[in-house]
């Protein structure tokens, strides 16, 4: 199978894209699992498909894909990185719609920024051990009195596998801490089954649980990963819902190439 891929990175969360609207990539658990692995393939936390859309307000549709081959939920970084992908494909300007797992996403590039609109939060769970809120994936998020010296790989890992997870086929894991207004954020993602640089989703879930537990006060809300600094912005809604949230940050072309399996 000879494949031509790009590869992106937003704040350190990379990915493997490929232009399927010609190439009739198939959905190869095997294959898309090989691609992602960081020592016998391209290496990256997931794989996007770029394809077309049926529906009409859509000016291209994303198919997503963990490291571990599954399709997956809706990625944040993957959202922003595909809009510079389709960008660079001339397939959009400076402004898009596209479909996703969850539904349509309106976005924006200029400069190498990307603003995606993510889903509406109809409800977030908040309690003093943790909070758990769906932003296109499942996320728990945590506070944590220091996240850079905390063991993020077996407490993620223990927490995304809690049998009360189990209906949703686990869940990603968020710890954070708050330094002077600003959101420090580590995750832990499924199907990655490790902590990633940074996550987009989770990242929103990281904002809004820091906001709606009256942790920070302005908005947008600053949030710093291991891969770089992140914006969120939203409107509350009522006691536990978000409405008109947008990620905001960089994706960045890193490379192309051609792939050349043989097994």
């Amino acid at each position: 199978m000879d494949l031509h891929f790009y590869k992106y990175q937003g704040t350190g969360n990379d990915f493997v894209l490929i232009d399927n609207r010609t190439s009739n990539f198939k959905n190869d658990t095997k294959i898309i699992k090989k691609l992602c692995d960081r020592r016998f393939g391209v290496g990256a936390d997931g794989l996007i498909l770029l394809e077309n859309s049926s529906l009409d307000l859509s000016d291209f549709k994303m198919v997503y894909f963990n490291a571990d081959g599954n399709e997956s939920t809706m990625c944040g970084n993957g959202g922003r990185c595909i809009v510079a992908f389709a960008k660079k494909l001339g397939v959009i300007e400076s402004e898009t719609t596209f479909e996703a797992i969850d539904g349509l996403h309106s976005a924006t590039i200029k400069d190498g920024f990307v603003n995606l609109k993510m889903v509406d939060v109809p409800t977030v769970n908040l309690s003093k051990e943790a909070s758990f809120l769906d932003t296109g994936s499942p996320h728990h998020v945590a506070f944590v009195d220091d996240v850079y010296d905390f063991d993020v790989f077996t407490q993620g890992r223990r927490i995304r596998n809690l049998p009360n997870y189990e209906a949703i086929k686990g869940t990603n894991v968020n710890f954070i801490q708050i330094k002077e207004g600003v959101v420090h954020v580590r995750t832990y993602e499924r199907g990655v089954e490790d902590e990633t640089l940074s996550c987009g989703t989770g990242v929103t879930a990281a904002a809004i649980t820091a906001k709606m537990s009256n942790k920070i006060e302005d908005l947008p809300v600053k949030v710093i990963t291991k891969g770089g600094t992140l914006e969120v912005d939203f409107e509350v809604e009522g006691p536990n819902a978000v409405k008109n949230i947008w990620l905001k940050g960089p994706a960045t072309f890193v490379f192309e190439g051609d792939y050349d399996d043989k097994t």
